[in-house]
């Protein structure tokens, strides 16, 4: 009773000659584990779901603000028609803002759902990689960024919805975009029974403990949460997409270095 209502996680102590006696005990132990486990999932997934909450709060009330404040200044009579314009641009970028981190939510749940069902064919990977590439040429550009690209030109061909596939790829791009500072390097590779796109770049102020939090909705390195654009959920939505095509995502640091790798698996024809 007291394991139940978690006032004792003590296991029981037995010294039986009963096997039945045994093995019984051994399997109310077991439970014990079990019971333990579930409640620091059960409390771990809280704590994840008031964070989300706080962020996804901070990352509407800052536009949001931004919006109702300039509404305010515009009511000025005295404003010359430079400045209203001005103010209205802003309004717009706010609310630009507020429509993008919306759509990502409801993606990101609709995603996450049952009922979200793929469309699997046979997609030559690589390039599906270089025409999204192409579409980034211009962002590259104004970021002052030139990445090196190695994708081979023969055919590698994965069985994955196109669509989403596409998408993995533009959050994963989008992501190194705004966060990299040189040396992007995106490589295509094809192992025995994989696919592994890896797309890497140095960072700066990146540590391991970030690593397991890289993927979660709402996640941004600044723990201040200002200067940025978008509301960190691409890598979470690109997360939810290669696992519903029964691929991998995942990240690694190496020195200075942050590799994010993406891994189809080969299925036989």
């Amino acid at each position: 009773m007291d394991v139940n209502r978690q006032t004792t996680a003590k296991k029981l102590d037995f010294i039986f000659w009963d096997k039945d006696l045994e093995q019984l005990t051994s399997a109310i132990n077991h439970q014990i584990d079990l019971t333990a486990q579930a409640v620091a999932i059960k409390r771990r997934k809280e704590a994840e779901l008031k964070q989300a909450i706080a962020n996804i709060s901070h990352d509407i009330r800052t536009p949001l603000t931004s919006i109702l404040g300039y509404i305010q200044f515009l009511e000025r009579e005295d404003l010359s028609t430079d400045t209203k314009q001005q103010y209205t641009m802003i309004i717009k970028r706010g609310a630009g803002r507020l429509k993008d981190l919306l759509e990502d939510f409801f993606e990101l749940s609709l995603i996450e759902s049952p009922d979200y069902l793929l469309q699997p064919e046979k997609i030559k990977i690589n390039h599906l990689i270089l025409e999204t590439l192409a579409d980034f040429y211009e962002q590259f550009k104004q970021s002052h960024l030139e990445p090196t690209i190695h994708i081979p030109t023969e055919d590698i061909t994965v069985i994955a919805d196109s669509s989403a596939m596409k998408r993995v790829v533009e959050n994963l791009v989008l992501n190194t975009i705004k966060h990299a500072k040189a040396d992007i390097v995106i490589r295509l590779e094809q192992q025995p029974k994989l696919v592994r796109l890896i797309i890497s770049n140095q960072v700066e102020a990146f540590f391991e403990e970030d690593m397991h939090s890289l993927f979660q909705r709402f996640y941004k390195v600044d723990k201040t949460r200002t200067g940025q654009q978008g509301a960190g959920l691409g890598l979470a939505i690109a997360k939810s997409l290669m696992t519903k095509m029964d691929g991998q995502l995942y990240a690694q640091l190496t020195a200075n270095h942050l590799s994010i790798v993406c891994e189809w698996p080969i299925q036989k024809e």
